[in-house]
């Protein structure tokens, strides 16, 4: 793993947090939470559970990133918009391919592999741990107003001038060469 902090450039914001049944801040991703191709893996979204988000919030969106990926510009698992600001909880599973189990009115973006559900880790054999940042964002809009076929990246960047608050926690997972 290296140090690059993706949150490093973007303008700062409080903190609030999140927990969740899955995975401890720091750990390992369950084998559910890997990738259909990896040995055990389903990719099966985490349970999260936020609260303490900044005064003012009107809406979510929460976002699964590894900058550790071997691209130059990380790679995005999951990222949904429009969460209302009365959810405070995901259950695991609420990123399956028919987002069923998301809040009325919140959506789910294409990842970098361009389907619109979590995608688990599956870091290349041998390159080392990976992390994935895994945030709540509180907003100060209640839509963000991008489109259902926006990038991740397109919802950061139009995030960045709204974000009230970043709840993070970091899950890790390493595939041996």
């Amino acid at each position: 793993m290296n140090a690059n902090n993706p949150f490093a450039r973007l303008p700062e914001a409080a903190s609030f947090t999140v927990t969740s049944d899955t995975v401890a801040d720091g750990s390992a991703w369950a084998p559910e939470q890997l990738a259909s191709g990896v040995p055990g893996g389903k990719d099966v979204s985490p349970h999260l559970s936020w609260s303490g988000a900044p005064e003012g919030t009107k809406s979510y969106a929460v976002t699964v990133y590894d900058p550790d990926a071997p691209t130059g510009s990380g790679f995005w698992h999951w990222a949904v918009a429009d969460i209302p600001a009365t959810v405070t909880e995901l259950p695991e599973g609420a990123g399956d391919a028919t987002g069923s189990s998301l809040p009325e009115g919140a959506f789910q973006l294409p990842n970098d592999a361009r389907v619109p559900h979590y995608l688990g880790a599956a870091p290349p054999a041998g390159h080392g741990p990976h992390r994935y940042f895994v945030v709540v964002h509180a907003l100060d809009v209640e839509s963000i107003g991008v489109p259902a076929d926006a990038t991740p990246a397109v919802l950061g960047f139009t995030m960045s001038a709204h974000t009230l608050g970043r709840a993070v926690l970091t899950a890790t997972a390493e595939t041996p060469a």
